[in-house]
């Protein structure tokens, strides 16, 4: 009988370590486990050092925003008119930029999404630029955009006058105002040209199609390289576009990329652009030149 009991008891005692120490083991890992996710999600929850951008919003130049016509033109003598088809200008809206920060989850959103682009921020804008600075800079690329374009698309109506039946005379005096709603940067600078030249000239260039476009435009008529190009394709499919007018010095970003029942056309100067436009209208484009690898 002594024997039984001694046997059990240290059977017992084998059994009740175990458990203790079972016991104790598990909740270390549980607390591990737990610890980690919460780890996880405090990263994720954490300012990101990088910038997201997705397809923003498109801009008919020959429309109407909230403070009138999106290019008016004013003058004794000038007559305007209207196309039957649209112009758009191309955005593309950042996150992570100045005064639009986000968090790391979003950046690891955008690493999953294949109309999202991500970068680091200091590739986007420069290191330790304020919210204030960066909007700024942003009003005084569209502003100098929209200057370009005013400049530059009354110089080529008065050199084509006759050609496009543009009283010369009329342009003297022509104000050009423009207006656009929470729309900034340099890149819009051609499509404003076309639609200010379109809105002077009779004809119907369009076509009565939707055209968009991005691009920078200098004092000589030459369209320049913008950032995003990949992103302003998808926004202007997005909305309706089945021709979109693209730098020359953007090819390299654009050949292979282009949405289907999208057709890119490759142009360097305004005076391509312009005629692309004209004959996107009288649908004569199937020949102009589409960007290549």
């Amino acid at each position: 009988m002594p024997s039984f009991e001694v046997k059990h008891d240290s059977r017992l005692s084998r059994g009740i370590s175990r458990a203790r120490a079972y016991a104790a083991a598990r909740p270390k890992r549980h607390f591990v486990g737990a610890f980690a996710v919460l780890l996880g999600v405090v990263i994720l929850l954490l300012p990101s050092p990088y910038v997201i951008e997705m397809p923003g919003p498109t801009q008919d130049v020959l429309g109407k925003v909230e403070d009138g016509a999106v290019i008016d033109i004013t003058g004794t003598g000038v007559t305007t008119y209207k196309d039957s088809g649209k112009l758009l200008l191309t955005t593309v809206n950042a996150s992570g930029v100045p005064g639009y920060p986000i968090i790391n989850a979003q950046a690891v959103w955008g690493w999953s999404n294949p109309q999202v682009e991500v970068m680091p921020r200091e590739a986007t804008v420069p290191v330790g630029q304020s919210a204030d600075q960066y909007q700024k800079k942003v009003e005084q690329d569209m502003a100098g955009s929209q200057d370009s374009a005013s400049a530059v698309g009354l110089a080529y109506a008065k050199a084509h006058a006759d050609e496009l039946g543009i009283d010369a005379s009329a342009l003297q005096h022509a104000k050009v105002t423009m207006h656009v709603d929470s729309i900034g940067g340099p890149s819009a600078g051609m499509m404003y040209t076309l639609g200010l030249i379109d809105k002077l000239t009779p004809a119907n260039e369009s076509g009565g199609k939707t055209i968009a476009g991005t691009g920078t435009i200098d004092k000589d008529g030459k369209v320049g390289r913008i950032g995003g190009i990949e992103l302003k394709m998808l926004g202007s499919k997005r909305d309706g576009a089945t021709w979109f007018l693209a730098p020359a010095s953007n090819c390299s970003d654009v050949a292979g990329r282009v949405p289907d029942g999208l057709r890119d056309v490759k142009v360097a100067t305004l005076n391509e652009a312009y005629q692309a436009l004209v004959a996107i209208g009288k649908g004569q484009a199937d020949d102009l030149p589409h960007c290549e690898a």
